[in-house]
C-alpha cells in the first residue's frame, strides 16, 4: 500500500533512510497486515513511518513490478494529511508540485505512480 499525501496541488514524497533503496525516493506505506483493510493499513504504516494521521479519500491505482529480488504489487490512494508530520523512519521528506516531481530520484515502482500523477493531477 502507498499513500499519495495531496496538500492542495503538491504531493508528499520520503526519501528511504535504510535498505536496499536507500536515498530513494518513495511514496510512503506498508504492508497490510492480517485482518486490515487497505485503508486501515495506510493510517497505521503512516502513524508508524511519520507520526502523522492521514485521511484516505480516494483509490488512485494498483502497480505490478519485478524487482531483481522480489516481484510488488501496489495499491495506491489519494491521502490527505490531518496531522504534522515527523520523520521516524526517512532521512527526508518533501512536498513536490507536479513541475517538481522529476527533481528526486524515485525507487522505480513509484515512477509509475509519478507517471499516474503527472497525466491526472
Amino acid at each position: 500500500m502507498a499513500a499519495i499525501i495531496f496538500s492542495g496541488d503538491r504531493i508528499f514524497a520520503t526519501q528511504r533512510g535504510y535498505g536496499e533503496f536507500k536515498d530513494y525516493w518513495e511514496f510512503p506505506g506498508g504492508k497490510i497486515e492480517s485482518g486490515e483493510s487497505p485503508e486501515e493499513a495506510l493510517v497505521r504504516e503512516i502513524k508508524e513511518e511519520l507520526d502523522a494521521d492521514i485521511e484516505v479519500l480516494d483509490f488512485a491505482l494498483d502497480l505490478e513490478w519485478q524487482y531483481p529480488s522480489f516481484y510488488l504489487y501496489m495499491s495506491c490512494y489519494k491521502c490527505e494529511l490531518k496531522s504534522d508530520y515527523r520523520l521516524l523512519e526517512h532521512e527526508d521528506g518533501r512536498w513536490l508540485g507536479k513541475d517538481e516531481l522529476d527533481s528526486v530520484n524515485w525507487i522505480d515502482a513509484d515512477v509509475i505512480v509519478v507517471d499516474y500523477l503527472k497525466d491526472n493531477m
